[in-house]
């Protein structure tokens, strides 16, 4: 925990987890002007609901009908505030708001380091269905095979700690929109100054010389995951066909010109990469000029018969192939935080048809899975004398982690120690089971209850 986010001695962790964060939400309200759309009138006045109940309202609300999420907020009094005046009071907010105090309260908990210098961070996006609305171009998905009214999406590009199980940062884009390989360039550049080198992992829907180039000129590591057509290219051969494994270093220059004459090595063609109008941000378009770049390229089994390619700039001296393989099966983890993001906090169940709000309930969600997250690492499981290991139920966790974020003050605290460490699951690890995709439509604003 840094020095400056440390709480009081004599409370216990998840107390201290709890103290920051509000204690982050006061410092913003002191100052409301300078995350307001109109600061000389925003949250200048006395009303029901001042900035810093409006912000915590917006962390703790659950998915019941924002009438219901009101009454619970003012203790079902008559004096509750309407879903109208709270809209406009939202409406108030920056959008820059939410995320500002997300990387506040995140950067207090620096969390474990893999061999204890390197942060691995994985990066992978998940689509949210929003309110059906076909005025809002940029998220509107016409009418296909699978639905005949047509939908709205927003995509979430995400980065998140896989030693510490929580978000670092996000990139929400609307579908029509999305594009990962520029979401990723962009979270490789704004990075934050968490401890830790960082090693970004993904899949093969980033692999990409850009992506490859922003981590490099950003003194980065990364491990990312190809297609075979692309591992071809990349090494100038025809063919993967033969069944071994390879660990070899490639040094190609990258350029948007097939003059020749024009290059620094004309003999050498072999090293070239020709990569004409694709985005790379290194390279001006009709310019000549040339990058040099340098990647580890590795393929290893992982059945009788598959294979798997991933490229890196992790040297080979420090991380053996074994090693680099470990790493990158890593990444799935982010899959299971998208599914308790989505399912266990709530974020499934908006409370608005705008956009803007809506990405705002995304950034209020992405600040409670991190504070239920630094929580529920901190808890200590029994060891049992049975067959499986076990490990916290993330679900059941949350939501006690929700309900003590809810507690009002005054309350005595539940034992969340003992609470969560009572609901473990045993680790059977080699399950698998087959992702089914389909359309799920947003709930009704009405007819919620939770």
């Amino acid at each position: 925990m840094n020095s400056d986010c440390k709480g009081a001695v004599h409370m216990t962790f998840y107390e201290n987890v709890k103290l920051i964060l509000l204690s982050k939400i006061k410092e913003m309200a002191l100052t409301p002007w300078l995350f307001a759309n109109n600061p000389m009138i925003d949250f200048t006045r006395k009303r029901k609901m001042d900035f810093e109940m409006l912000i915590r309202s917006l962390i703790s609300m659950e998915s019941g009908s924002l009438k219901h999420e009101l009454l619970k907020l003012f203790d079902f009094s008559p004096d509750t505030l309407s879903p109208s005046a709270y809209h406009q009071q939202r409406c108030k907010l920056l959008p820059e708001a939410l995320p500002h105090l997300f990387r506040q309260f995140t950067s207090c908990f620096p969390g474990q380091l893999y061999r204890g210098k390197y942060r691995p961070i994985a990066s992978d996006g998940s689509e949210f269905f929003i309110s059906r609305n076909p005025d809002d171009f940029d998220s509107y998905c016409p009418p296909c095979g699978t639905s005949a009214r047509g939908f709205n999406l927003v995509h979430v590009n995400a980065l998140f700690d896989l030693l510490n199980r929580v978000y670092l940062d996000a990139i929400i884009q609307p579908r029509r929109n999305k594009n990962e390989y520029r979401a990723l360039c962009d979270l490789m550049d704004r990075y934050m100054g968490y401890s830790g080198i960082p090693i970004f992992i993904a899949d093969r829907g980033v692999s990409s010389y850009n992506c490859y180039a922003h981590a490099i000129e950003n003194d980065m590591f990364f491990v990312i995951r190809t297609k075979d057509q692309n591992t071809k290219r990349l090494l100038g051969i025809d063919s993967l066909d033969d069944p071994d494994e390879f660990d070899c270093t490639v040094d190609r220059i990258l350029t948007r010109t097939k003059n020749q004459r024009k290059r620094s090595q004309p003999d050498n063609a072999g090293i070239y990469r020709f990569i004409s109008t694709a985005d790379f941000d290194y390279i001006d378009r009709g310019s000549a000029r040339e990058y040099p770049i340098r990647l580890r390229v590795l393929r290893f089994k992982i059945t009788e018969d598959s294979y798997e390619n991933i490229v890196t700039n992790l040297p080979d001296a420090d991380f053996p192939a074994d090693e680099v393989k470990m790493l990158y099966s890593l990444r799935w983890n982010i899959e299971g935080s998208f599914r308790d993001l989505k399912y266990a906090i709530g974020t499934v169940n908006f409370h608005s048809l705008n956009r803007t709000l809506i990405n705002q309930e995304i950034w209020a969600r992405l600040i409670l899975f991190n504070f239920c997250s630094i929580i529920t690492a901190h808890v200590v499981t029994d060891k049992r004398d049975t067959k499986h290991s076990y490990q916290v139920n993330y679900s059941m966790a949350i939501k006690i982690c929700h309900y003590f974020l809810r507690l009002a003050r005054g309350k005595d605290p539940p034992d969340i120690n003992g609470l969560i460490s009572g609901c473990a699951l045993p680790i059977r690890p080699g399950r698998r089971f087959h992702r089914h995709n389909r359309i799920r439509r947003p709930p009704s604003f009405l007819y919620r209850f939770s």
